[in-house]
């Protein structure tokens, strides 16, 4: 895959026709770790062998992926998980800290009562316990949203494990955006077509999907329900429509117009209405992102000469620059907290993804490309998702956000434009206590 100009790629359109490739079955190699792992064995759960997906083998692979455990081999160990195994002290001696053990009540229907305990091996206590209810399609969900528990209860952070990314394939002549669980099981297509497909971006309410299609041989914004399909067209107006941010209550988008023959932001209501312009300026303004408390945008301009990030004012007024390293810094895509800004960076003719603290301006590269591009916080900022190229085709890669654990998505053909989602509501969970 050829790169275009780089001036010329960020401020049109043309990026979108380049050829993207075949299925999106992701498999995850880890290809990178962070300083320090934690030693935890996952044990079989007893009866799990009893319910079409088994969870101990899913929540071993979350873990691993996560770059912040090392996994203990259990050698087929299943302990009873109505209490604390009477051999605890055993897998301190196996090299194990923690300890997850837990057991499986397959329903009729095909569901499943799900029970799990997380022990500290060294002084037997219980760190947390859970149970839940999954139907027979949410088996892999139930065991995703362990893992967030294991991940929470050992690092003290949200895990997102159960979360949802979204990204744009090319099926021989066909585009399709996808979503898929964050480990890239259960790719489902939201919408297809034979034109280019480009820009997915998630509302907060983790249904909705704006994105650009050119499906009328022009670029429009159209917002989707990812789970009922309905779509409607929030930008279709004269010109080039792009570039869709939605806001964090989920009522505005902020767009690229061309409606006075420059690329300029606006802000639409979600559901159409005439745009309001945020700025007027001389310059190419585009690839909005929207700051958690929805008061700042930050946004990519060559006002300055050269492609830099600014932020301004949800309201408009005046922007101040936030990029000065380099002479091309774009797509800047808000951290959940609002205090990081992920970004591309050119350094050397290599596009990387790099990071910007807001309140004291430094960054920081954590990949060297050498084409990386539409880089996306995971919710809980830890991991950033973005495209790259390998061997000349689109994979999907992802970054922590301190540049240790790194990570590629493999899939059987070039992908494109990925959108990290945000944390879903979760399973009625109940807490459980060390003894049955």
């Amino acid at each position: 895959m050829m790169r275009s100009n780089p001036i010329r790629r960020l401020f049109t359109l043309a990026f979108a026709l380049l050829a993207l490739g075949a299925a999106a079955d992701v498999t995850i190699e880890v290809t990178g770790t962070g300083a320090q792992q934690l030693p935890v064995a996952v044990a079989g759960f007893n009866g799990e062998v009893g319910v079409a997906t088994p969870l101990s083998p899913i929540i071993r692979a979350d873990l691993d992926r996560s770059g912040r455990f090392k996994l203990v081999d259990t050698g087929g160990a299943a302990p009873a998980a109505d209490g604390p195994p009477a051999d605890l002290g055993s897998w301190k001696t196996k090299g194990a800290d923690a300890l997850v053990i837990g057991d499986v009540h397959a329903e009729a229907d095909g569901g499943a009562i799900v029970r799990m305990r997380l022990y500290d091996t060294l002084s037997g206590k219980l760190i947390n316990g859970v149970q839940l209810h999954a139907r027979p399609d949410e088996l892999r969900r139930a065991a995703h949203q362990l893992a967030d528990v294991i991940y929470e209860s050992l690092t003290g952070e949200r895990g997102v494990f159960e979360t949802r990314i979204a990204f744009v394939v090319k099926k021989g002549k066909r585009y399709e955006l996808q979503v898929a669980d964050a480990d890239g099981y259960n790719p489902q297509m939201v919408f297809g077509s034979n034109e280019p497909i480009m820009s997915p971006t998630w509302a907060t309410d983790g249904r909705r999907i704006a994105y650009v299609s050119f499906e009328r041989q022009k670029p429009i914004v159209f917002v989707q329900d990812v789970f009922s399909g309905a779509r409607h067209a929030a930008a279709a107006f004269k010109g080039s429509n792009s570039a869709p941010a939605f806001s964090p209550d989920g009522n505005t988008l902020a767009v690229t117009l061309s409606l006075d023959g420059i690329s300029q932001i606006y802000l639409v209501d979600v559901n159409g209405g005439e745009p309001r312009r945020l700025m007027r300026t001389p310059a190419i303004d585009t690839e909005s992102s929207f700051s958690p408390d929805g008061q700042s945008i930050a946004f990519t301009s060559d006002r300055g000469g050269s492609p830099q990030l600014y932020l301004t004012s949800a309201r408009g007024g005046d922007a101040q620059r936030l990029t000065f390293d380099g002479s091309y810094n774009v797509t800047p895509r808000f951290s959940a907290d609002g205090k990081t800004i992920a970004y591309i960076r050119r350094d050397g003719g290599r596009f990387g993804v790099a990071v910007l603290d807001v309140a004291s301006r430094q960054s920081l590269s954590l990949t060297d490309g050498p084409a990386d591009e539409s880089p996306t916080f995971a919710p809980n900022g830890k991991l950033i998702l973005y495209a790259t190229e390998v061997g000349g085709r689109g994979v999907l890669a992802m970054v922590s956000s301190d540049g240790r654990v790194r990570q590629r998505l493999s899939t059987q053909g070039d992908v494109r434009e990925p959108a990290w989602g945000p944390f879903p509501s979760q399973l009625p969970m109940t807490r459980l206590s060390s003894n049955p």
